[in-house]
């Protein structure tokens, strides 16, 4: 008799038991849900800068109700994104450059410059806050004066600085949250079990706090089997059931058992990074039994980061992905079909809330993990049509990246279970520049991308002038 069992055999073994065991689960989930994920960071906080003349008229002059619109507009940032918060807001001039750039990294994690007109808004005197080195953006409308003539030095010489020479409001939102990711990874805690695995920098306590400012710190395995016998078993009943049971478009071959195990493999991860302060978890006992496949997923699915196979290089990817998008992002194991002009992406765990964690679940199947046929993983649909970005910084310093759309998915039996083609500019240039010259490493480190959805090239290319890493497009032009 096979121990595998159809969605609908589940429901109905689960829906056979007594009133009184669904009251107790019903009661475990909650007391479950009361233990919230670690908590999210705190407000980025942004320091705001005028610079230049305000007149109500003249040349080259903005009206003074200019700084009061872009103050309200602020406000409107604030309360859309939760997460970031301006402070400051003097005046260049009558105000001191000198004093203001003296404190700036004490009062804030990141600085934005409005350039308003000439006549103290100009490169010569806006260089002594840029030299700071927090991660800067300068905002030039049209008719701001012809200081913007000066600003791409700083782009030249390295400077952390975005400039953004446009009328279009928007883009002071865009780059609030860019600002918010290179905050919030200089407080970010990252676990990793027995060791991580990847590029020598990535692997470096030491190279990750110097370059990112992150702490990562390295667990025994045996911290996580503590905590995962430690989680009551009507809890890890009532996760199985709610959050992966019930919500399966089917289960294939996995038992129940294996599933509630797996969900309180999750229940105890989130217990220790609680307990830990920690924003992201990987493991290279991820393929030991439980799986950490269903706990990767949620993690992901609810904001924070878990990462399969130790990778390191993989686990800031999705850290970027989700501070500076708020998407997670899905480690694959790629092919390349030059006949499709294809990036092919397959592995045995997804998010399932690919929009974020306020979007919705897509559909899944709950499976066992397609090398061994052993454990519980997941088949996600992922959606035909979605634009995606497909990156993965490596050694630090590098981010390889490139974007697409979802052409179609697929269920090969060569394949790890979730499977789904992007579109590339150039697969043939794509198989001959694979690593793009960056990486060296086993077939992991150079194998595994990160892929999110939506289109972030040119976001990637500011993040990275922010935070200090080169971007290469992978396959792009020689």
């Amino acid at each position: 008799m096979s121990d595998s069992l159809n969605r609908r055999e589940f429901l109905g073994t689960a829906a056979a038991g007594s009133v009184l065991l669904a009251a107790h689960m019903a009661a475990a989930e909650s007391a479950a849900s009361a233990q919230a994920l670690p908590l999210r960071l705190p407000p980025a906080r942004i320091y705001k800068v005028f610079a230049g003349r305000i007149a109500n008229q003249g040349y080259l002059s903005h009206p003074a109700d200019e700084i009061a619109r872009f103050n309200r507009y602020f406000a409107e940032i604030e309360k859309k994104l939760g997460d970031v918060a301006f402070v400051g807001g003097e005046t260049i001039p009558p105000d001191s450059v000198d004093q203001i750039a003296a404190n700036l990294k004490e009062k804030a994690d990141a600085l934005l410059i409005i350039h308003l007109s000439a006549h103290g808004g100009d490169a010569p005197v806006l260089s002594k806050l840029v030299d700071v080195g927090l991660p800067t953006v300068l905002f030039s409308q049209p008719f701001s004066g012809h200081g913007w003539m000066y600003f791409p030095q700083w782009h030249k010489e390295g400077k952390k600085v975005v400039l953004l020479p446009t009328s279009d409001w928007r883009e002071l939102e865009r780059v609030a949250g860019l600002l918010r990711a290179a905050a919030w990874m200089r407080q970010t805690r990252i676990l990793a079990v027995d060791h991580p695995h990847g590029s020598a920098a990535a692997c470096s306590p030491e190279q990750v706090k110097k370059r990112l400012g992150a702490d990562l710190v390295v667990i025994p395995n045996a911290a996580v089997l503590d905590e995962f016998h430690a989680v009551d078993p009507k809890a890890a009943e009532a996760e199985a059931q709610n959050y992966w049971i019930r919500c399966a478009t089917q289960i294939v071959e996995p038992t129940r058992p294996e599933i509630i195990d797996s969900a309180r493999l999750f229940l105890g991860i989130k217990n220790l990074m609680i307990k830990q302060k920690a924003q992201a978890i990987c493991s290279v006992h991820c393929m030991d039994t439980p799986r950490g496949c269903l706990t990767f997923s949620k993690l992901n699915d609810s904001g924070f980061v878990g990462a399969c196979e130790g990778d390191i290089d993989s686990t800031f990817t999705l850290l970027l992905y989700d501070y500076a998008f708020h998407v997670p992002g899905f480690i694959s194991d790629p092919v390349i079909d030059t006949a499709k002009n294809a990036l092919v992406h397959f592995h045995c765990t997804s998010a399932t809330k690919m929009d974020g964690p306020n979007g919705s679940r897509l559909p899944f199947r709950i499976r066992t993990q397609t090398d061994s046929n052993g454990g519980v993983a997941l088949e996600v649909t992922h959606r035909v049509g979605q634009p995606v970005t497909c990156g993965k910084l490596v050694n630090l310093d590098t981010m390889l990246m490139v974007t697409g759309k979802i052409i179609e998915t697929s269920r090969s039996p060569l394949a790890c279970r979730t499977q789904f083609a992007q579109s590339v500019p150039d697969a043939r240039r794509l198989f001959l520049n694979w690593g793009g010259g960056v990486i060296k490493g086993d077939v992991m480190t150079l194998l595994h991308r990160v892929v999110c959805y939506g289109d972030h090239g040119a976001a990637m290319h500011d993040l990275g002038d922010l935070m200090g890493f080169k971007v290469v497009e992978e396959g792009g032009a020689a």
